[in-house]
């Protein structure tokens, strides 16, 4: 098993409710696609240092995960690139 982590910020102008629609979609992607959510922790939301897609700001969240292969990795990669409420998102192998 290979040791993931994702963390990712979501646009700030979705209500509460539409920022966890958002995150319950991409957990969706990660499971269905073989992998495992071993921690789930929203960060809330923060400035960011720069200006990223005209928003100075963002709800941050961080994945870590287990997965046997990338399958799951490569979909939340292209899923996250096509979606407008994801402004920024990173994938970090993690060794052991």
């Amino acid at each position: 098993m290979k040791n993931y982590e994702i963390m990712f910020i979501v646009k700030p102008t979705l209500s509460e409710e539409e920022v966890k629609k958002v995150v319950s979609n991409f957990e969706n992607v990660l499971t269905s696609n073989g992998a495992t959510i071993t921690e789930n922790k929203a960060m809330g939301q923060r400035e960011l240092a720069y200006e990223i897609k005209k928003f100075n700001s963002g709800y941050y969240f961080l994945f870590t995960l287990e997965a046997k292969d990338d399958k799951a990795i490569k979909e939340f990669d292209r899923l996250a690139l096509i979606s407008n409420d994801i402004i920024r998102h990173l994938i970090t192998n993690l060794e052991k």
